[in-house]
């Protein structure tokens, strides 16, 4: 599902991924922690296809048996709107919109119809118990509700993989238990892999398997 080898990333003269390697299974549930400044928000936005490896390096990075490495920004871009799903610790939901509406966007971008998008978005919202909330724009909202808003919104094109960096951070414990149950839920619903970054002890203990970053690598 995804493999990545001989990852390097800098940032200036800094390096923050130090020749990493990583393989996921389709499926799996995979978090990822370590201490702060080990590398897991970078590797994550080179699995999501946000930031790219350090050309020099001779690199491997697949997923879905797509190797993405020489592919232009636009094959990119295309690829990350149907493969791949975002959460992230803070909900990022656009405020104007109502609950429907954001999460209707990445389906937009990816040339669905109003009426395709909207259907797909209703049955979602309906899953993740939303269904009286469709027509509330994000401040009307619990911060419970706006993330599983969040989540509906990474699910709507139904990507392979879904990327997670600090999903819960931003919650109180008991919309945080919750949020994690609802991903092994949507693991069995829907089959789709997730990577979550987190320093959350619970979510990462219930995970299929927990990677651990020190200093750029995973040990």
């Amino acid at each position: 599902m995804i493999v990545a080898k001989n990852i390097h990333k800098y940032y200036g003269n800094v390096e923050v991924l130090k020749g990493l390697n990583v393989e996921i299974k389709k499926g799996e549930v995979v978090s990822v922690v370590g201490p702060s400044g080990a590398g897991k928000t970078t590797l994550l936005q080179i699995l999501g296809t946000l930031d790219k490896p350090k050309k020099e390096q001779d690199f491997e990075l697949k997923i879905n048996d797509i190797s993405l490495k020489n592919l232009s920004d636009k094959e990119i871009s295309n690829f990350r709107n149907n493969h791949i799903g975002f959460i992230f610790q803070f909900h990022q939901l656009l405020p104007e919109f109502t609950a429907l509406e954001n999460v209707c966007i990445p389906a937009f971008i990816g040339k669905k119809s109003k009426k395709e998008a909207e259907i797909k978005a209703r049955e979602l919202l309906d899953f993740l118990g939303l269904s009286q909330r469709i027509d509330h724009k994000p401040n009307e909202l619990s911060g419970g509700e706006q993330q599983r808003v969040a989540v509906a919104r990474a699910l709507i094109n139904n990507p392979s993989v879904i990327l997670a960096d600090e999903p819960s951070g931003n919650l109180d414990s008991e919309s945080a238990k919750n949020l994690h149950e609802l991903f092994f839920k949507l693991r069995d619903e829907f089959g789709q892999t997730f990577v979550l970054v987190t320093h959350n002890q619970e979510l990462a203990n219930m995970a299929d398997r927990k990677l651990v970053m020190k200093d750029g690598v995973i040990i």
